[in-house]
């Protein structure tokens, strides 16, 4: 998503290419035969992996439309600084849908926390603008908007909601902003969807488990 959302904000045209769950095609192990896994983005039949690498080479190449990172060296750090927050966060935690109450719960009780952290971050971050990158979305608010999606699914699941207009209403007010932004709205995936998905990532986590 966050590839996407870059590109689409730098009105550039692709050709998106999807994967197949449970399988790894040619092209991707050829492209990225380190990890093995996606985004991708192949630019001039050069492959450049890692999503948030990808956003800032995305950033880089296409310099002529709306700026992505910021043009201050020290706001450029803090947006990577909390871009890195997320996914070291985030990723390690979503979805929490294992099987085991307590590890459930206790994954549910960390993404809150970072949430917290969040909506303390978007408050300095953004200077009082609708973004976390200010006027226009930015580094950070592609980093975490691409979360938005789970968030919303652990909440049908789960019953969950880690966006809450009491804990954190800036960053509800922040979710609808971005989430309707013209660049994200068609990239977001509806929540039932990923609810499907994890439920083929549980049964995939079980099979895993049985023959441990």
């Amino acid at each position: 998503m966050r590839p996407r959302i870059a590109l689409n904000i730098k009105s550039v045209e692709y050709e998106f290419i999807e994967e197949q769950f449970g399988s790894k095609s040619d092209l991707l192990l050829k492209s990225n035969p380190v990890h093995k896994k996606i985004p991708i983005l192949l630019h001039s039949d050069k492959p450049i992996c890692e999503s948030n690498i990808i956003v800032e080479y995305i950033d880089e190449v296409w310099s002529s439309g709306p700026s992505i990172l910021p043009a201050d060296a020290h706001d450029r750090a803090v947006a990577r600084f909390w871009a890195a927050y997320i996914d070291e966060k985030v990723q390690s935690f979503y979805p929490p849908f294992s099987t085991n109450e307590e590890e459930k719960n206790a994954a549910v009780d960390q993404l809150r926390e970072v949430v917290l952290q969040m909506e303390g971050a978007y408050g300095e971050v953004s200077r009082g603008e609708d973004f976390f990158g200010g006027e226009k979305i930015g580094f950070v608010d592609i980093a975490f908007g691409s979360m938005l999606g789970w968030a919303r699914a652990i909440q049908v699941m789960a019953g969950v909601k880690l966006l809450d207009e009491e804990k954190t209403p800036g960053l509800v007010k922040w979710a609808e902003k971005f989430s309707a932004d013209p660049a994200v709205k068609d990239v977001l995936p509806e929540a039932e969807k990923l609810v499907e998905f994890s439920k083929l990532l549980s049964a995939k986590f079980k099979t895993a488990a049985a023959s441990s």
